[in-house]
């Protein structure tokens, strides 16, 4: 499997359009669509730059098979995954704090009232 076919399947099991690719890469869908068909010879960086994008390690795309790219775009999918789960516990979390604040202080008014009739029927019984 050539080098521009394995960035191909990456983008495709990441889930990645070209014009994604092409946009984080400021370049042309076009220009990316040729890089994917094998058209435009690849430098080290321009590689590197894509690697970043699609999440994985140069040296491990340039060593992998079929079997190896699914592997490590599950890992990846995997990582970001726990990722996101985080990001939404921490909300999930601080959500929470702020749900509880405000049943204490609905509390509080509630035994403020109460207080308030009790001391009006008091005054009203004088």
């Amino acid at each position: 499997m050539q080098i521009n076919e394995k960035i191909k399947k990456v983008r495709e099991l990441s889930r990645l359009t070209q014009e994604e690719m092409a946009s984080r890469l400021n370049m042309s869908t076009n220009g990316y669509a040729k890089i994917e068909q094998g058209k435009t010879r690849m430098n080290i960086p321009m590689l590197e730059r894509i690697t970043t994008i699609l999440g994985i390690n140069l040296m491990e795309l340039l060593k992998a098979d079929d079997r190896s790219l699914i592997y490590l775009i599950n890992k990846n999918i995997q990582y970001d995954g726990n990722h996101y789960a985080n990001e939404s516990t921490i909300k999930l979390e601080k959500l929470q704090l702020i749900l509880d604040h405000k049943n204490e202080l609905l509390l509080q008014k509630e035994r403020e009232i109460e207080a308030l009739k009790l001391a009006l029927s008091a005054f009203q019984n004088v």
